[in-house]
């Protein structure tokens, strides 16, 4: 059975700001403008339709200031993001699906900054995955 909980949210935008090579520029990295998106993510009331999560370091430490932004139709991962206005660009996404009440397509802007985040595979049968999963019996 499937759960499903009692926010409904549009997208959740993942913004990688903190840890090994995001928004360091103690390390000579680009800024991640952390405070400008916390910010205007409030003004514009986006939270919790566009649920904006700031953390540390997500993974793909290659692509630097690394987002993650996860809808219902598909996760699309951005990499790269070194000037101030990628993030704007990104803020005025989140408004418009805000205000459209339904994820809408990133702006072409941004296509340049996608990446593929996991090798593409064929997903294992269900049924395999199934066995592979099931728990130990404890004596």
């Amino acid at each position: 059975m499937t759960r499903f909980t009692k926010r409904h949210a549009i997208a959740q935008v993942l913004v990688c700001a903190s840890g090994c090579c995001c928004g360091r520029t103690d390390k000579q990295k680009p800024a991640v403008p952390v405070e400008l998106l916390k910010r205007e993510w409030r003004a514009r009331r986006l939270n919790p339709r566009v649920q904006l999560t700031i953390s540390e370091c997500l993974g793909p430490c290659d692509q630097m200031n690394v987002v993650g932004i996860l809808t219902e139709f598909e996760p699309v991962w951005l990499g790269g993001l070194t000037e101030t206005r990628q993030f704007e660009t990104l803020l005025a996404w989140a408004t418009a699906c805000h205000e459209a009440g339904t994820a809408l397509p990133l702006p072409a802007e941004l296509d340049a900054n996608r990446f593929a985040r996991f090798p593409a595979v064929p997903a294992p049968s269900a049924a395999n995955a199934d066995s592979r999963f099931s728990p130990e019996p404890v004596s």
